[in-house]
């Protein structure tokens, strides 16, 4: 039974007819379908599970650029979260698996729609690639996520313009501001960032400059 969407957002409605890709728990493609049948609990808990990114932008004084997930988004809504989290679509050019780069145009895609990135200014050869985390995360009763998540790091100085549909706020942190956030109760964040930070993403921080001895392209990991 697919629920009536009338009551969200009409812009967000729209988004949820695009296509994810949908995966088996080993990152092999065998199909695609709705964002919003991928991202309803009765399907996740059937097993359903999709391809998404995660990009951690840094810029040149090694902060964190976070955003506030819009009120009008359907899931999570109104928490915080890493720069951009988003899904490679079932596209000729977001469905190339060599060198991820499928995962990195969709990650240019959406710095762009979300936060109004310019491509030049995120090249798709300075998303590094580090690793993939497998996870399941409810966001309210009926939406959720079930996701294998390719983890992007890059760093550069950007100009935003933001989408105010996509983010409600963003701001720049230092690991200790952002440590300072989740000591803080009204702070809400989304279940797959505090996961990634609570497993990887401080021995990445603090790795910025030699990335590469922190690549682990084989692994998924299952958090």
């Amino acid at each position: 039974m697919a629920p009536d969407l009338k009551n969200y957002d009409e812009e967000q409605v729209r988004l949820m007819e695009e296509m994810c890709i949908v995966i088996d728990e080993n990152d092999n493609r065998i199909g695609a379908d709705s964002k919003k049948t991928c991202h309803l609990m009765e399907n996740i808990n059937k097993g359903l599970l999709h391809r998404a990114f995660s990009v951690f932008l840094f810029d040149s004084q090694n902060r964190l650029l976070l955003q506030q997930r819009a009120t009008e988004k359907i899931t999570f809504p109104d928490m915080w979260t890493n720069t951009c989290c988003s899904h490679p679509l079932n596209t000729a050019s977001e469905l190339i698996e060599e060198e991820q780069l499928g995962a990195r145009t969709a990650a240019q895609r959406k710095l762009d729609h979300e936060l109004g990135i310019k491509a030049e200014q995120v090249p798709l050869d300075n998303f590094n690639f580090l690793t993939r985390i497998h996870y399941l995360a409810p966001s309210d009763g009926m939406w959720g996520e079930h996701e294998i998540d390719y983890i992007f790091i890059i760093k550069a100085d950007i100009d935003m313009n933001v989408n105010p549909n996509e983010v409600r706020d963003s701001r720049y942190v230092t690991a200790d501001e952002l440590r300072a956030m989740f000591e803080d109760p009204n702070v809400k964040m989304t279940p797959w960032f505090k996961l990634i930070c609570e497993t990887f993403l401080f021995k990445w921080w603090a790795s910025l400059d030699n990335l590469e001895a922190q690549r682990d392209v084989k692994t998924i990991h299952r958090l």
